[in-house]
C-alpha cells in the first residue's frame, strides 16, 4: 500500500491521526496556530494521533523545523474546540490547525527556535497561497478561545511572521500612562471598546460592562498584538494598537 502524499510539499511525510471528520461548509479560510503545551514533542504527537484523546491538527512542527502532516487539509481536524471568530463558531470546519512543539506556559514558556519559526512561516505561506487565506485570518488559538486557551502565548514572535508577510500585525503602541479600563468598569467608553474588539473579530458581547469575558478578550489580544504586558487591562497602548489594526485592515 502506497504512503499518502502530504498536501504541503514542506511536510516530510504523513503521520496519520484518526481524529478528524467532514468539514461543514466551504473550504478552509483560516490558519490557527497552537503550541503543544506538553513536556516533549513525542508525548504531544502521541496524544494528537491517539483515538482516545479525540484531538488532532493538520500539521505538527518539531523544534528543528521538521514538519509532519497528521490530517488531510480537506478534512476537519479537532484542534480548536469551543471557539468563535467573526461570528463563526465552527472554527474546526473553517481552519487549518498547526501544532508547534513547545511546552508553553506550564513548561516555562521557552523561546521558539528560529529554525522552527522559519518552518512555521514557510508552511503558513504555502497554505495561504493554496487556499487564498487573508492575513487577518492567521490567528492564535487564544484569539478564538479567550479565557479557555492561551497558546501559542506571548513569547510567540508574531512580529517575525509579519516581517515575512504572514499574519496581520502593526507595531504595538508604547506603554504609557493615561486612562484605562478594567474589570468592573461600565459605560459608553467600555461599550465602544467592546465594539472595536467585535469589529476585529473577537467573540465578545457589546454590553457596556467590563466583565470577565472582556478581560479575557483583552488578555488574548495582548498575547498576540501587545506582548510586552499581558494583564487584561485596556490601557492606552492596548486600545491604540487595536485601533491601528482595524485601520490597517481597511
Amino acid at each position: 500500500m502506497s504512503q499518502p502524499k502530504p498536501d504541503s510539499p514542506l511536510a516530510a511525510k504523513v503521520f496519520p491521526s484518526p481524529n478528524h471528520g467532514e468539514r461543514r461548509g466551504g473550504a478552509p479560510d483560516m490558519i490557527l496556530l497552537h503550541y503543544t503545551g506538553m513536556p516533549t514533542g513525542a508525548e504531544a504527537l502521541f496524544r494528537l494521533t491517539n483515538p482516545v484523546s479525540e484531538v488532532s491538527a493538520h500539521y505538527f512542527v518539531w523544534e528543528d523545523g521538521g514538519i509532519l502532516q497528521l490530517v488531510p487539509e480537506a478534512r476537519r481536524a479537532w484542534h480548536a474546540g469551543t471557539s468563535i471568530w467573526a461570528g463563526e463558531s465552527d472554527i474546526n470546519s473553517r481552519s487549518i490547525g498547526i501544532e508547534i512543539v513547545n511546552p508553553g506556559h506550564e513548561g516555562g514558556s521557552p523561546p521558539f527556535p528560529d529554525v522552527q519559526i522559519e518552518a512555521v512561516i514557510a508552511l503558513c505561506a504555502d497554505i495561504r497561497a493554496r487556499h487564498i487565506i487573508p492575513q487577518q485570518r492567521v490567528l492564535a488559538h487564544s484569539d478564538v478561545a479567550p479565557g479557555r486557551k492561551c497558546d501559542p502565548g506571548e513569547t510567540f514572535p508574531w512580529n517575525v511572521l509579519a516581517q515575512k508577510n504572514v499574519g496581520h500585525y502593526v507595531s504595538p503602541a508604547p506603554i504609557s500612562g493615561g486612562r484605562f479600563f478594567a474589570l468592573g468598569d461600565e459605560g459608553q467608553p467600555v461599550q465602544a471598546l467592546q465594539a472595536m474588539f467585535a469589529i476585529y473579530g473577537y467573540g465578545i458581547s457589546v454590553t457596556g460592562v467590563f466583565d470577565a469575558l472582556t478581560e479575557q478578550v483583552v488578555c488574548a489580544f495582548q498575547r498576540h498584538f501587545r506582548q510586552e504586558r499581558v494583564d487584561g487591562i485596556a490601557d492606552a497602548s492596548t486600545i491604540t494598537t487595536l485601533r491601528d489594526l482595524i485601520a490597517a485592515r481597511g
